[in-house]
């Protein structure tokens, strides 16, 4: 006799989160981020609209869970290449960074996200602690070890120099003041190195 294996409901939750996060993606694409709704959100991933309320508390929320899921999850266990040579890899990872913000679906996404976080402080410390704050770790994490290798500056303000780093990248990309090149991002590593590496005594 043939029984029926009763639903995983773990599969079942899962399945319906990504559909929720792929209906806030498409959605951003297509109506734009004022216009998103959480009822839209329920109807275009064929759930109920209690089922977001349940893991997410805005459409901010569920938005930035979608940069997470394009980005392919948080950060935080991640780590920055290290060849050994700090210039190579800080390049390496901003090229990486500018392609990611040259992909439609993540501009907008991320676009909407720093609009809704000038207004939502809990949004603005969802990001900062899951987005945010596990990048600029790792890359003073590599920075840290660069200053290990002598290979910048043991006083250098490792805080400034993320945001040397990330800042300039950002600055270009929120307000459009020119391409998001490969050869842009070697230039501002290039440039932050130039005044993070070690000086010669005297």
């Amino acid at each position: 006799m043939r029984t029926e294996k009763a639903p995983n409901p773990a599969r079942r939750s899962e399945r319906s989160r990504q559909a929720i996060l792929t209906a806030a993606l498409d959605l951003v694409i297509e109506v734009g981020y004022r216009k998103l709704t959480m009822e839209a959100i329920a109807g275009k991933a064929g759930v109920g609209k209690q089922t977001i309320y349940r893991w997410w508390p805005s459409k901010g929320a569920v938005v930035l869970d979608a940069i997470l899921a394009l980005s392919q999850g948080d950060t935080g266990d991640s780590t920055l290449p290290d060849t050994g040579d700090v210039e190579a890899d800080l390049k390496l990872v901003l090229r990486a960074s500018l392609e990611e913000m040259g992909d439609r679906r993540f501009d907008v996404l991320y676009r909407a996200v720093i609009t809704e976080i000038q207004y939502d402080p809990a949004l603005t410390e969802e990001m900062g602690r899951r987005l945010l704050g596990p990048m600029l770790e790792l890359s003073k994490d590599r920075l840290r070890a660069a200053q290990r290798a002598g290979q910048i500056a043991e006083n250098a303000d490792l805080d400034v120099a993320v945001e040397l780093i990330y800042g300039s990248v950002y600055y270009r990309w929120l307000l459009g003041t020119g391409p998001l090149t490969a050869e842009y991002a070697d230039r501002v590593v290039d440039w932050a190195l130039n005044g993070l590496r070690p000086r010669p005594a005297g």
